[in-house]
């Protein structure tokens, strides 16, 4: 049982370029209409954003929106606030819809909003079908970091594997593996439950064992954001104390379990990842549109129901999405300051 999606995303079944940006987030600014489904890029990935608001101001972009009303730092058509409206566009009749069908680089970006949801994968599908029908660019735009890397790696539930929700439930497993898993309420959960991770975030303080792993800053790293670009990470200082590189973490654990992992070395280990996955090989490359021309739409979502709820977006606190920024101090103060829970002083 494994699974990257703690927040339910339905990704991970379709060809890669399904959870890819594949516009890229430079090439968006060749995009002349846009729908953005379930997500609020000025939340989730500000730099992106700004760059959907360059667009604007130089009078080259409209944009439409499935979803929440809010303050993009730009006007767009609000054309409503769920699933329904998404699965009925191709038979609206509006002033978008009219610009949409004439554009010529059009493209839709779909949030977690949209695919974090039980009804997540009729929600692709009704957006894999609008992307088809009237020839977008299909993007999707991640809130989770390393969720691009964790699908192009396979980590999903295999045939009968439960997947993350259904693991955090009570009874449902002896162990529970928390691989700097922060995002899941795992406090159902009855399992023997070991967390590796850095900063002593929520799933640290659900574990019966804690390994501490090497920070982003104390490790060398692959990384792979939202448009599927492979980056690399270089250590700029040791761990401290006893935490150690996850890879070594995981390998030492292998042995004591006796099923020993052939890797004594990092190098034989990305060796193996690169034969393995070609993909993370391909270091600062993207496809780009290109990649996703030939996309069969078809493999994409299910056909389950949709439902009347309204797309949401996932990022709730702007200043606490992950556990280093929930671990300090300053991000606390700026988070109570824009709920109105402080006030800063004039000076």
């Amino acid at each position: 049982n494994l699974d990257c999606r703690q927040d339910g995303m339905a990704l991970g079944a379709g060809p890669r370029e399904s959870w890819l940006l594949n516009s890229t987030i430079a090439g968006i600014e060749e995009a002349d209409v846009i729908l953005l489904v379930g997500t609020n890029p000025r939340v989730e990935a500000p730099v992106f954003n700004a760059r959907l608001r360059k667009r604007w101001l130089a009078g080259a972009l409209r944009v439409g929106v499935i979803g929440e009303q809010a303050d993009l730092t730009y006007s767009y058509d609000y054309l409503g606030a769920g699933p329904q409206t998404l699965s009925g566009l191709a038979r609206a009749k509006n002033d978008f819809v009219t610009a949409l069908k004439g554009a010529k680089n059009p493209a839709i970006i779909v949030g977690a909003g949209a695919l974090a949801r039980a009804d997540g994968g009729a929600v692709l599908a009704a957006a894999a079908v609008a992307a088809k029908t009237f020839g977008m660019t299909w993007n999707v735009l991640h809130s989770a970091a390393a969720r691009v890397g964790g699908l192009d790696l396979g980590f999903v539930p295999g045939v009968g594997g439960k997947s993350a929700g259904e693991m955090v439930e009570k009874g449902a497993l002896d162990v529970l593996f928390l691989l700097g898993a922060d995002e899941i309420d795992a406090k159902g959960s009855d399992a023997f439950t070991v967390y590796l991770g850095t900063h002593g975030d929520a799933g640290a303080h659900l574990a019966d064992v804690i390994l501490p792993g090497a920070a982003y800053t104390e490790k060398d790293g692959i990384y792979v954001n939202t448009e599927g670009r492979v980056q690399f990470g270089y250590r700029a200082v040791f761990p401290k104390g006893q935490a150690k590189e996850d890879w070594s973490i995981l390998r030492a654990l292998s042995e004591r379990l006796g099923a020993k992992l052939p890797y004594d070395t990092l190098a034989q280990l990305r060796a193996k990842l690169f034969a393995d996955h070609p993909s993370f090989g391909q270091v600062d490359y993207v496809a780009g549109p290109a990649g996703a021309a030939s996309l069969d739409f078809g493999l994409l979502g299910s056909k389950g129901e949709l439902s009347d709820a309204p797309f949401a977006s996932v990022v709730k606190a702007f200043h606490l999405t992950n556990p280093i920024a929930r671990s300090s101090v300053t991000m606390a103060e700026c988070a109570a300051v824009a709920s109105g829970a402080a006030k800063i002083a004039a000076e």
